[in-house]
């Protein structure tokens, strides 16, 4: 592979705490490191007034294949990817099947093999067929490559299977179970959040406290093992406040948020389009504030997409038929700029550590740092780009996105996987 050099961009590495204007070498699909170097460079990219960051991870990625193409493939959900700036995504296991054996995960791992274009780590099942009724072969799934796990598009319900996941995980490498947080007694039948708007609508609601419920549930459970759970699309106030006092207590607990559940809120769906239906829903603005507040104090450790592609035919439907989810790996990185960087939500350096090296830790993986000898994962962002969100342009097979239109700043310009670079808008 070439020597690279990024010269004169502001490196960012919340892993290393480094903040500087400095030139970052790459070689060999490593990264050599800053200053100055004894080699020359064979590809030199000019980065005055960009950020060189470690490349982006989204570790919450719905890539729908196997069974699903119609949706995504695994070859454009990281098209898609690369377009957005993220080197490494993990993806979750509610495939046709679902991604619940040795044989699955190894499918996922080759596929993105063949279509090269980022890193792709698989997230095995929790249960078999995620059904809840019985754990999988989590051990046959590491050696396959899976590096966590979750039944995510449906809690592991039965308290019992999720107190055994824990305890097993904590002896598979202390993998962390991922946790999609849903009393399904009072979500049945339901379309976007309870409150007020919904009964103006005339909508079934699926109330906040079913998602607080079962996040309460899990941190005990983590308590009680000793085991690592990190709750995913945390949309309430009411979780965002259990995961800040279990991380006070010193339970091994984390939790994300996605860029719909601090931009929107249940106003949106008065509108009836099927983009702004999601699981968990969007919910009032006092959730987004605490989700917001999450964000800045830590509490909130991860950003990611959950990135849910489904076909237009699908989605086009009545609200109450129309599935769940939005696209979201071409947006990510902007709109997390436009809303929190710009506002004064986040800095720079805490916003990228969110989409670094965090979710490189809760995943237990080898990226998210620009630390010499690692792979040369970067990501090159133009802070001051600005542009318009056009969902025809998307890399992506589907089209589901509320965003459509919106006006952004700030966006990759460069996206570099392993030495090799994927995308180059700077010419």
């Amino acid at each position: 592979m070439p020597t690279i050099l990024l010269r004169n961009g502001r490196v960012i590495d919340p892993s290393q705490n480094f903040d500087a204007v400095a030139d970052l070498w790459l070689a060999d699909g490593k990264v050599l490191g800053t200053g100055p170097q004894a080699r020359t460079a064979d590809k030199t990219i000019d980065c005055t007034g960009l950020i060189v960051s470690p490349g982006l991870i989204d570790m919450h990625v719905h890539l729908r294949e196997p069974g699903r193409e119609e949706d995504e493939t695994i070859a454009t959900g990281t098209a898609a990817a690369v377009a957005g700036g993220v080197t490494s995504v993990a993806c979750m296991p509610n495939t046709e099947p679902p991604i619940d054996t040795r044989m699955a995960a190894e499918f996922v791992i080759q596929q993105a093999q063949r279509a090269g274009n980022c890193n792709v780590f698989p997230i095995g099942a929790v249960t078999k067929n995620r059904d809840g009724k019985e754990l999988a072969e989590l051990g046959g799934l590491v050696e396959g490559g899976a590096v966590a796990f979750t039944d995510d598009g449906a809690p592991v319900y039965s308290a019992e299977i999720m107190r055994r996941a824990l305890e097993y995980c904590k002896m598979l490498n202390d993998r962390a179970v991922l946790v999609h947080a849903e009393i399904l007694e009072l979500t049945v039948g339901g379309v976007m959040s309870e409150g007020l708007v919904s009964v103006q609508l005339g909508l079934r609601g699926m109330p906040a406290v079913a998602e607080d419920i079962m996040i309460a549930r899990d941190i005990m459970l983590s308590e009680l093992t000793g085991g690592r759970v990190h709750i995913l699309h945390v949309s309430t106030a009411g979780g965002v406040d259990l995961i800040r006092q279990g991380i006070a207590k010193g339970i091994r607990v984390s939790g994300e948020a996605c860029p719909h559940h601090f931009l929107l809120t249940d106003e949106s769906l008065r509108t009836f389009d099927s983009n702004y239906k999601m699981s968990p829903p969007l919910r009032t603005q006092r959730d987004v504030d605490a989700i917001l507040a999450g964000l800045k104090d830590g509490t909130l450790s991860v950003l990611a997409t959950d990135h849910a592609p489904h076909a237009p035919e699908k989605k086009e439907r009545e609200l109450d038929q129309a599935p769940n989810g939005i696209l979201g790996l071409e947006t990510f990185l902007p709109l997390c700029i436009s809303h929190l960087i710009e506002p004064g939500h986040l800095s720079w350096p805490q916003m990228l550590e969110k989409m670094t090296i965090n979710p490189a830790k809760v995943l237990g993986i080898d990226r998210g740092t620009l630390q010499p000898g690692r792979p040369a994962d970067v990501t090159v962002i133009d802070p001051k780009a600005k542009w318009t969100i056009k969902k025809a342009e998307s890399k992506s097979k589907s089209r589901n996105t509320p965003f459509d239109g919106w006006k952004v700043t700030g966006r990759a310009v460069v996206t570099i996987v392993g030495g090799d670079v994927k995308m180059n808008l700077l010419g």
